[in-house]
């Protein structure tokens, strides 16, 4: 199903009715919004990054993370338009690319590292959940479970159209950390010199402040986004003549997911202005029982009900993307939400089993929450150099995208992002090493 296709779904019979082309457009409109690059981008505002947002505006207030996440964000724009990019043009997915242009060694080390990350990422995932609907007293166990029904739900049926509308109907709900960014009342005039100096600076160590930096990277740039869009971009049937609309949904979703991220930051520095001690917090209903006294119930409820969105979408896109990871491994199986759980049972035995793992393993008692979601998204922002670099080749490879290769400006963008996030993970590696041989940082 195409952006153009689209109209097919949300307009049925259009075809067959001459004076539609007002209705036309809409639906073009509609696949626009739903589309691949918004799923993935709201998509990665998953539990562990809205948590890290959070920990980023109480331990240093409205000041240069803010607009830190909006540059991560552009990083994901350059990042996610190869990707796009690339399953429009040669209809495969990620995975299979990497199988093979470099062969089966690249290709099972990538898809494996891709399951492995992924099944710690959907570990936070059910941790946000569990954190969110915690504030409301469901108990662990029940937060778990409806965790793994969602992603059962979505396998549930044999359409990519309606796990795509089932996926973007929760995306919506992304945006309620901005209601909250404005319940707690922040200063416009603290948020424009943030946005215009990158300041104040946070005053940290340096292996604290490296861990925010990194964590924020992690939270925007992230392999498992490479495999979802692309292989999404090729289940949604998507050609080279999409990929003007598919730019924009990228865009858009990069967009929204930026607000949303800049907004949770913000509603949490309270936290960092009141000096609240959050290590109180970290095994309860953390950030939204923490704000409840400052910004009132209201706030706070929305708070938790959007790390339930962000968790829930999350375990969507990010089991999905694992699954199609697992299903290009396998040669000759069939993968897609275009077929059943019965036409292809791997692929949908990985979305749900990788679930169902993760849920198991969130309750186990004692588990470091915060601990967990804080180092997913290190972890992703280690390998992320290592698929960036793969993308680079694949876009500029002439024999499989023809004219639609990398320009100067996506190559010189993309090596930079790839030399960033690099230089990133690795300070704050040898930052930790210092550190654990005794060295002091200021």
């Amino acid at each position: 199903m195409s952006y153009l296709s689209t109209v097919a779904v949300y307009f049925p019979g259009f075809q067959r009715r001459p004076g539609l082309g007002v209705r036309r457009r809409l639906a073009v409109m509609v696949g626009v919004l739903v589309g691949p690059g918004v799923l993935a981008m709201l998509g990665e505002n998953d539990g562990p990054s809205m948590l890290s947002y959070a920990a980023s505006g109480a331990t240093y207030g409205v000041g240069f993370f803010l607009p830190f996440i909006l540059l991560t964000f552009a990083a994901a724009y350059v990042v996610q338009e190869m990707a796009m990019r690339l399953g429009a043009v040669t209809g495969r997915g990620y995975g299979e690319l990497v199988f093979q242009r470099f062969g089966r060694f690249w290709g099972w080390t990538s898809a494996i590292d891709l399951v492995g990350t992924n099944l710690l990422t959907l570990i936070t995932e059910v941790i946000a959940i569990r954190l969110g609907m915690g504030f409301f007293g469901v108990p662990a166990w029940g937060a778990a479970a409806c965790a793994v029904a969602l992603v059962v739900v979505g396998s549930w049926g044999g359409r990519y159209a309606r796990w795509e509308r089932l996926a973007a109907g929760l995306a919506v709900f992304n945006l309620m950390f901005v209601a909250v960014a404005v319940l707690a009342h922040p200063s416009a005039g603290a948020i424009a010199r943030s946005i215009a100096t990158w300041g104040p600076l946070p005053h940290a160590g340096a292996q604290a402040f490296l861990m925010l930096v990194v964590s924020n990277i992690g939270a925007t740039v992230t392999p498992w986004m490479l495999f979802f869009q692309q292989s999404a971009t090729v289940d949604k049937r998507m050609t080279p003549r999409d990929l003007r609309e598919g730019r924009i949904n990228t865009a858009v979703g990069a967009g929204l997911a930026a607000v949303a991220g800049c907004a949770a930051l913000v509603a949490a520095a309270p936290l960092f202005t009141h000096h609240v001690d959050m290590s109180r917090y970290l095994d309860g209903a953390g950030f939204a029982q923490a704000l409840r006294p400052i910004i009132g119930a209201p706030g706070a409820s929305l708070f938790a009900l959007g790390l339930i969105e962000a968790g829930a979408v999350a375990m969507l896109t990010i089991s999905a993307s694992g699954a199609y990871a697992v299903g290009e491994m396998a040669r000759g199986a069939r993968r897609g939400f275009d077929a059943s759980p019965g036409e292809a049972p791997l692929f949908h035995g990985a979305n749900i089993g990788m679930a169902v793992l993760a849920a198991l393993i969130v309750l186990i008692p004692g588990a470091p929450l915060m601990a967990i979601s804080l180092n997913a998204n290190l972890l992703a922002t280690i390998l992320m150099p290592a698929a960036l670099a793969f993308l680079l080749i694949l876009g500029n490879d002439r024999q499989i995208m023809g004219e639609h290769v990398n320009g100067r400006i996506a190559n010189v963008l993309g090596v930079s992002i790839a030399v960033l996030v690099a230089l990133a993970g690795g300070a704050y590696a040898v930052v930790g090493f210092l550190g654990a041989l005794g060295f002091k940082f200021g």
